[in-house]
């Protein structure tokens, strides 16, 4: 069940797009109906991270006239403003009123852990195309039956990332990351990867999501550390190297995940240029069928697609894929979930598999911020260049599944941190 590459390049060529819409299929096929929820912060402070997510999801459904292997598939959209509470109610409107087969979306990793108990409770199949709770694929995947993660989770790319900076040579590193899961989760991975390899974690540093000054956070930081892990989300991710750099903080900065990715990087100024991140993404990606999507979303949208734009467009095609096994019919709940984990796609980002635990097997780059030209734009921009590749990278890295699963899951206390004063 591998989707060939070439293929899905040539989706972004209009002919293409109409003829694989118009290939014949059977009469009872054509009579489906595809329903499904994208949950996701049209309003409030995630609203760019929404729009991209919505964005990437509709590309792929005009690509293909919103029909999957002759399936008519109706996506409706609800906003969650980033809060779980509200997404939980969003979920179950649209599985209880609008008779949604599939829930795709939320952001925070929060809302991740509501919406899967209602995926649990409703039989409905949830795609997780952004929400990076660790757990929901790890000791709590026994308890969602329906819930299958397209995207990543929190550590998956920090524990490369914490490996790759032992590479560098740094020793000590401070932390400073938003003040929930997601932050939590991330500081833990690449603190169990950096220090597993002789490096040290110094600190860490708490500051609310939503935080715009920084000014009492600052001047905290651990003069004696070589560099800087920071993990930041929403606003948060054009602010804090802003305010960093103006107080003349020259050390390295080693961002986690989201912190560059393009959802904010084209907002940001050049005081983040030579800046290191890690992703399963980047718009920079030298592969034809980014190059492709790039120009495609760029033109469609007017700005580089980030990682929530390739997700939610990936997982619609994933979608697609599952359909098209089925000649275009609802197979049940539990069948979708059967058949997506058992997919193997060339996706836009590279390719990509499913462990036992229905969690993403994949690519993670280790990106670096330069000001260039790429893809024929006439203009010098902020990318995220990739500087190293680590292939087929599972949630669990190098420790093994069960030997990983006997810890906690990482949190603000957990891995504890030893050489902190």
């Amino acid at each position: 069940m591998t989707s060939k590459l070439a293929k899905r390049t040539g989706l972004f060529a209009i002919a293409a797009a109409a003829a694989l819409a118009a290939r014949p299929l059977p009469a009872a096929a054509q009579r489906q109906e595809l329903r499904i929820g994208i949950i996701t912060p049209v309003t409030g402070i995630f609203a760019q991270v929404g729009a991209d997510m919505t964005n990437g999801f509709k590309m792929y459904l005009d690509q293909t006239r919103s029909t999957f292997a002759g399936a008519k598939v109706v996506p409706i959209i609800e906003d969650s403003q980033g809060k779980p509470d509200l997404a939980v109610t969003k979920a179950r409107k649209l599985i209880l009123e609008n008779h949604v087969q599939i829930i795709v979306g939320g952001v925070l990793a929060t809302e991740g852990y509501a919406l899967a108990p209602v995926s649990t409770e409703l039989k409905t199949v949830y795609i997780s195309s952004v929400t990076a709770a660790d757990d929901l694929t790890q000791r709590q995947i026994g308890k969602y039956p329906y819930f299958i993660r397209e995207s990543w989770t929190s550590s998956q790319p920090m524990h490369p990332f914490g490996q790759w900076a032992c590479e560098q040579g740094y020793k000590k590193i401070a932390a400073i990351a938003a003040d929930y899961a997601f932050g939590y989760e991330s500081v833990g991975g690449f603190q169990k990867a950096f220090e597993g390899c002789g490096g040290k974690i110094i600190q860490k540093i708490w500051p609310p999501i939503g935080t715009k000054d920084f000014g009492p956070y600052i001047p905290t930081i651990k003069p004696d550390a070589d560099a800087l892990f920071s993990l930041m989300v929403g606003p948060m991710t054009l602010q804090f190297p802003k305010q960093l750099r103006e107080s003349g903080y020259t050390k390295p900065i080693l961002g986690g995940s989201v912190s560059y990715d393009e959802a904010s990087l084209p907002f940001m100024g050049d005081e983040v240029i030579g800046d290191v991140s890690a992703e399963q993404y980047s718009a920079a990606l030298q592969t034809p069928a980014n190059e492709a999507f790039v120009k495609s979303y760029r033109s469609k949208y007017g700005k580089v697609p980030s990682y929530f734009s390739e997700s939610n467009y990936t997982t619609a095609m994933m979608i697609d894929d599952v359909m098209r096994e089925t000649g275009g019919k609802w197979p049940g709940a539990a069948a979708f979930i059967a058949k997506m984990a058992a997919l193997h796609v060339d996706a836009v980002r590279g390719p990509l598999s499913f462990d036992d635990n229905r969690n993403v097997v994949q690519n993670i780059y280790i990106k670096k911020v330069e000001k260039t030209k790429l893809f024929g734009y006439p203009k010098p921009e902020l990318w995220d260049v990739v500087i190293k590749t680590y292939p087929n990278v599972g949630q669990f890295w190098t420790y093994g599944k069960d030997a990983f699963l006997k810890q906690p899951v990482y949190s603000r206390d957990f891995p504890p941190c030893r050489y902190c004063e």
